[in-house]
C-alpha cells in the first residue's frame, strides 16, 4: 500500500499547472506561483522522487495514427488467483493500453485500441480469448470519449 505523502498548497498549485500542460517552462510556473524557478525545479524533482508525479509523456491521438476503435473488455477468469498470469500475457498485446484488477462481475477490465472492428475481433478471438485462465469476455465499444483528464489536486 502506498504511503500518504505530504503535499502543501504550493505543491498542489504546481501540480495543477503542470498537469494541464507538461511542457510549461518552470519559470512560467514560478511566476504564477510567486516563487523562484529553482524552487519549482526542486519541488517537481521531489514530487517525482516520492512518486506523486509518475513521468511525463506526449499523448498520441489514437485515431490520428490509425486506431479508430476503442473498446473496454471485461474478463472472466476461471479462478481469480490466475489474474497475474493473465496480466503477464496481456503485456505482450500492444493494443491493450490499460488493465485493471477489479471487484464486481469482471476479474479484469481492459482498454484496447484497434484499427477497426475487424482488428478488434481478431485480437479478441485469436489472442485474448485463447489465453489460459480466461473463460469468457464481454466487450463494450466506446462511441466517443467525452472526458479525459487528470485527477484534480486543488481543493474546490
Amino acid at each position: 500500500m502506498t504511503e500518504n505523502v505530504q503535499i502543501d498548497d504550493l505543491d498542489k498549485k504546481i501540480l495543477d499547472i503542470i498537469t494541464k500542460n507538461a511542457r510549461v517552462p518552470y519559470l512560467e510556473v514560478a511566476r504564477e506561483c510567486g516563487v523562484s524557478g529553482a524552487a519549482i525545479h526542486q519541488r517537481v524533482q521531489r514530487l517525482i522522487r516520492v512518486g506523486v508525479i509518475k513521468g511525463s509523456e506526449f499523448k498520441v491521438d489514437p485515431v490520428m495514427v490509425g486506431f479508430k476503435t476503442c473498446a473496454y473488455i471485461g474478463i472472466f477468469l476461471d479462478h481469480p488467483g490466475n489474474f497475474r498470469k493473465v496480466v503477464e500475457k496481456f503485456k505482450d498485446i500492444p493494443e491493450i493500453i490499460e488493465c485493471h484488477y477489479t471487484t464486481g462481475n469482471y476479474s479484469l477490465f481492459i482498454k484496447v485500441y484497434t484499427r477497426d472492428n475487424e482488428h478488434l475481433r481478431m485480437i479478441l478471438t485469436d489472442t485474448i480469448q485463447n489465453i489460459p485462465g480466461i473463460v469468457r469476455t464481454e466487450t463494450l465499444i466506446s462511441l466517443e470519449e467525452s472526458i479525459n483528464r487528470q485527477i484534480p489536486v486543488l481543493s474546490r
